[in-house]
């Protein structure tokens, strides 16, 4: 045998498998077909109708349930049996099959005939989906310490369970994770992100139920801060605000200076500040259900000016702007003041103490005079101190000032 003869054997062999496939497949395309298996509830009903029933409807037709008949027409004959009288009914020119009053044992196939002609399809029989429920933890959930167990129930016939938290879908983790029958999930070592509405649906393909379920994660208290300046006037009106990051809200105290200030809202006002207030404030933030409490501290020191531009205080560069016009100032009058000394146009007075004139005329001594300036933490006054004796007085110290204030000493 040739190569080409055995290429033509070969070629033929195709040719009769493709010529039978055809014919198969006019001979399937011939069968009753329907549209796929239907699903029905218990108590509803459902129908079964060929996608090709055939153009003529005088040949033997019969339904039957698995082997059981279910009814037979023929002409215009139609037999039902009796396990069916008052469940179905019949449509001659579709040759659909309703089904009513469904029960669970009417799940199986059906098959229809026409003369030579079958068709089947398959029935599922659902019970509703109802009563679905959660039930989650009773005892306080604390952040990193508890773990939120969540169990699902409820009845039908369940082929689908799923979980959703916040309305997107729960995939399991490290820390989340899911019993084999998908019906109950474990959270261990909660977060607070773990916070939020949990959803559970049982579905089957004629029904469904949700339950929800919501989480609270107890945390903190975390990041605890103080808002208030750290520098500020005398005399005017301070507050220092406490927060924290915690669930529930935290309380808090305060102290000043390590000592129990008796004031437990988030704020601390000082009406009139005096220099006293300057300290150590600390503020505790504390979580009633946690047990845990954090605590910050803020350091405030009271000062003349210590406000700045805040609160009609004077900047730091205006007041080295006074500061150096005062200076300047007082050169100018120690100046002016020594010229008239050494010109004589103020007299010189002696410091010598002298006794007083006994019984005569009021008399008059030089004496010598003194400049003194006294720098103080508020101000600088400048000083002129003489001492005179007279009949009179002892002793006067006259000190001048820019109040020209006389004191007299004994």
């Amino acid at each position: 045998m040739t190569a080409e003869s055995s290429i033509m054997m070969v070629s033929h062999g195709l040719y009769g498998i493709l010529w039978m496939l055809s014919c198969f497949g006019q001979f399937l395309s011939e069968d009753l077909q329907f549209p796929g298996p239907a699903n029905g509830a218990i108590g509803g009903s459902v129908v079964f109708r060929p996608d090709n029933p055939p153009a003529t409807s005088d040949e033997l037709i019969q339904w039957h349930f698995g082997p059981i008949p279910i009814l037979t027409v023929q002409s215009d004959l139609t037999l039902i049996a009796p396990a069916y009288r008052d469940r179905v009914s019949f449509d001659r020119t579709t040759l659909a099959l309703e089904l009513q009053n469904l029960r669970l044992d009417d799940s199986g196939i059906y098959r229809l005939t026409v003369d030579t002609l079958t068709g089947e399809t398959l029935l599922h029989v659902f019970e509703n989906i109802t009563n679905v429920r959660l039930t989650g933890p009773k005892e306080p959930l604390i952040e990193e310490e508890s773990t939120a167990n969540i169990t699902s129930n409820g009845t039908g016939n369940i082929t689908s369970v799923q979980w959703m938290k916040d309305n997107s879908p729960l995939s399991p983790s490290n820390s989340i994770i899911f019993s084999s029958d998908n019906r109950s999930v474990s959270i261990s070592k909660v977060q607070r992100s773990d916070s939020g509405e949990y959803q559970c649906t049982y579905s089957n393909p004629i029904s469904s139920g949700t339950a929800k379920l919501s989480l609270v994660i107890n945390y903190g208290p975390n990041d605890v801060s103080i808002k208030g300046k750290d520098v500020v006037d005398l005399g005017v009106r301070v507050s220092l605000s406490c927060s924290a990051n915690s669930e529930p809200a935290a309380s808090f105290s305060w102290k000043f200076n390590g000592s129990d200030t008796g004031v437990t809202t988030d704020t601390f006002t000082i009406e009139q500040t005096d220099f006293k207030d300057s300290g150590d404030y600390e503020c505790t933030a504390l979580n009633s259900l946690t047990k845990r409490n954090t605590t910050k501290n803020h350091a405030l020191l009271v000062k003349v000016g210590g406000g700045g531009k805040v609160g009609g205080g004077l900047s730091s560069g205006a007041i080295a702007g006074i500061v150096i016009g005062v200076l300047v100032a007082v050169a100018g009058i120690c100046g002016l003041i020594v010229y008239l000394t050494k010109n004589k146009k103020i007299p010189k007075i002696n410091l010598s103490k002298s006794g007083p004139a006994r019984g005569g005329a009021q008399t008059r001594q030089d004496a010598v005079g003194d400049f003194h300036f006294l720098f103080s933490h508020h101000s600088i006054t400048f000083y002129y101190i003489t001492n005179i004796t007279n009949t009179y007085w002892e002793r006067a110290v006259i000190v001048t000032n820019c109040n020209s204030v006389i004191q007299p000493q004994r």
